[in-house]
């Protein structure tokens, strides 16, 4: 049966639904591990008796390891078949989970997320490969809503589900969560999912895959360690930046040269999907980032407890989750342009809100503004996977299912970093404009003796409130930036086109046998 036949039906697939559920399960495990561990690491440190820099490769460790791994999930997938990669990621990355759980130093931990983030690469990419070829178009739209909302919700359910499991029970089991889900998973896709034939003859590009791990190592390591590091006044991140930039651009040259590089290069003969990756990678950076700056936002600036933060940030998943179903329903009954347009539109006027916060914004205004975002991203992320997978050939698809992964994390690493980093430079150069006027001769600061910067009293009182204000227009100049990243890929949907009735390009399907 061709499982990859565009016009093949739902009703011709046996056991569709298990299928569905089992392949939304990986992606949620695998996005659900990129943030579930972030607050247990103080937990950690504790236990390992770790500095802060040397507990945070817990994270950049798989972070790591996930980006470098998903560009070859193409090649992968064709040399071996798509099922076999599928179990045996999903068997690879239960077992490195609790390994991790089970660790007993930070040597070993710091190994065994690395492990795990190898095996969780091509989770996300044969998830929506594998959902995109069993659907029929008219349901296509359905199969990347709930597979986005797989990819969605679990950075989102990370943060609150790892404070749970840490506060009831102990940080090992953020890890050991993950075996029964996996076990599930990796079963039902063994029992049902069908072979794709395999391509033993393949070579695999050793040359193009070792210039783009260096390429992606070391930009992922200068992301992560620049804000720390004090950016380039630091030889570590010159050094990386270096890496980085000689790695990438010898893999485009390999690419465009070489007969038979790792990521072919008719995957961008496809505008559609070129476009798409571009508009992914602008995604990405706010993605994450936006959740990074809500929560120090409520719990520093606005004096919130961490479980009233959480109660207040999760109207987003639930915006998030409204639109990406509505999204899966009317993407394909009308183009889909104009509803990743109106997505962007809503993230920006989000933003735009944001920036006129003050710490005594009232709750009804954060959670309209954040529903708002929530909304926009789901109307993104669905829509956008549809227009860019559209007219890309059926051969290419998990190959550009692990582009756009690839494309969203990298973006991701790039926005957390950048935003941390202007929130760091603005805060102190406003602190300097601003306590600029809190000197011993303001005659109006030495009416109010708490404030006289003549006393250490009123020196230390100043310098909090000048510290709080800074802040304040820091976050504002922050989601200015958002916008800035975001608004323009709207001109970008004028270079994507819109396929009314379905599939690929005409070529032979790839069989399979049950």
């Amino acid at each position: 049966m061709p499982a990859d036949d565009p016009s093949a039906t739902s009703e011709k697939i046996p056991h569709l639904a298990i299928v569905t559920t089992c392949a939304i399960g990986a992606t949620l495990l695998q996005s659900l591990d990129q943030t579930i561990a972030n607050v247990a690491l103080p937990y950690m440190q504790g236990s390992f008796s770790a500095s802060y820099d040397e507990i945070t490769w817990v994270v950049t460790s798989y972070i790591t390891a996930a980006a470098i791994m998903t560009a070859p999930v193409g090649w992968l997938a064709s040399r071996f078949g798509r099922k076999p990669l599928y179990v045996v990621s999903i068997v690879g990355f239960t077992i490195a989970s609790m390994l991790c759980g089970a660790a007993q130093s930070l040597g070993q931990i710091v190994l065994f997320r690395l492990v795990q983030g190898m095996f969780s690469a091509s989770l996300v990419p044969l998830s929506q490969a594998t959902l995109f070829d069993i659907y029929p178009h008219e349901r296509r739209g359905f199969a990347m809503a709930i597979w986005g909302m797989g990819v969605m919700i679990g950075p989102i359910m990370g943060p609150t589900l790892g404070g749970y499991l840490t506060e009831w029970y102990n940080w090992r089991w953020v890890f050991y969560i993950n075996l029964p889900f996996g076990t599930i998973a990796a079963a039902g896709l063994f029992a049902f999912l069908p072979n794709t034939e395999k391509q033993g003859s393949l070579r695999f590009d050793w040359l193009g895959f070792t210039v783009l791990s260096v390429g992606i190592g070391a930009l992922q390591l200068m992301l992560d360690r620049g804000n720390n590091q004090d950016w380039f006044t630091s030889g570590e991140i010159i050094v990386s930046a270096v890496l980085a930039g000689l790695g990438l651009y010898l893999f485009v040259v390999h690419m465009i040269w070489a007969p038979r590089p790792l990521i072919r290069r008719e995957l961008f003969h496809d505008l559609n999907f070129t476009v798409g990756l571009v508009m992914m990678f602008a995604v990405g950076t706010i993605l994450v980032s936006s959740l990074t700056l809500m929560t120090p936002w409520l719990e520093v600036m606005s004096n919130y407890p961490v479980a009233t933060a959480g109660l207040v940030m999760a109207p987003r998943g639930l915006g998030n989750l409204a639109t990406i179903l509505l999204s899966g329903r009317l993407a394909t009954r009308m183009d889909p342009r104009y509803l990743v347009g109106s997505g962007i539109v809503l993230m920006c006027y989000s933003f735009w809100l944001m920036t006129g916060w003050t710490p005594d914004v009232s709750q009804r205004e954060i959670v309209v503004a954040i529903v708002i975002q929530g909304a926009g991203l789901g109307f993104v992320f669905t829509s956008l996977q549809l227009l860019a997978f559209a007219t890309l050939p059926i051969s290419l698809r998990t190959e550009g299912a692990s582009l756009f992964s690839l494309s969203r994390n990298v973006g991701a690493a790039i926005g957390v970093s950048i935003t941390s980093s202007v929130l760091a430079h603005y805060s102190q150069a406003m602190h300097e404009i601003i306590g600029g006027a809190a000197t011993p001769f303001n005659r109006a600061l030495q009416t109010v003796p708490l404030l006289d910067p003549a006393t250490p009293e009123g020196v230390a009182t100043l310098d909090g409130i000048v510290n709080h204000q800074a802040q304040i227009v820091a976050y504002s100049n922050d989601y200015v930036l958002m916008i800035a990243a975001t608004l323009p890929s709207l001109f970008l949907l004028l270079f994507m086109r819109h396929k009314r009735h379905g599939g690929a390009p005409a070529e032979q399907p790839v069989h399979v046998s049950e």
